[in-house]
């Protein structure tokens, strides 16, 4: 029989980058042992925060035979209101996991100068 505990220690940091979504509004539903499988269920607001997610998981196991995952995406776009203190780069690292994707971001929403953003802006983040 697997240890639930244990499998929540190994996949504790995929828990914590669904958790690192939460004011996109992703949450965490279930963590909770099916079988020999940590079960995880969470929801995500978008293919790019899902991807994201993915990528955790990834990172921990590439096989994730012991993971069952089920992440519902609630929607097909993410946006973004920029705070006070963002730039591209770092709206790039929070969903993409890499700061140098900020051009992609500029691109998608027609943004020349990626330091001329503004407190309360709201963009869309390509998936």
């Amino acid at each position: 029989m697997a240890d639930l505990n244990q499998l929540k220690q190994k996949y504790a940091s995929v828990v914590d980058t669904i958790q690192s979504f939460s004011a996109e509004g992703a949450k965490v539903d279930n963590v909770s042992l099916e079988g020999d499988k940590l079960l995880l269920k969470a929801s995500v607001p978008s293919p790019v925060v899902a991807n994201r997610v993915w990528d955790a998981i990834k990172k921990v196991d590439p096989t994730y035979s012991d993971l069952h995952h089920e992440i519902a995406t609630t929607g097909d776009t993410q946006s973004y209101t920029i705070q006070s203190g963002d730039n591209l780069s770092k709206v790039s690292k929070h969903f993409y996991g890499d700061p140098n994707k900020c051009q992609k971001i500029a691109q998608a929403n027609g943004i020349a100068d990626a330091n001329k953003i503004q407190a309360g802006q709201t963009i869309t983040i390509p998936a």
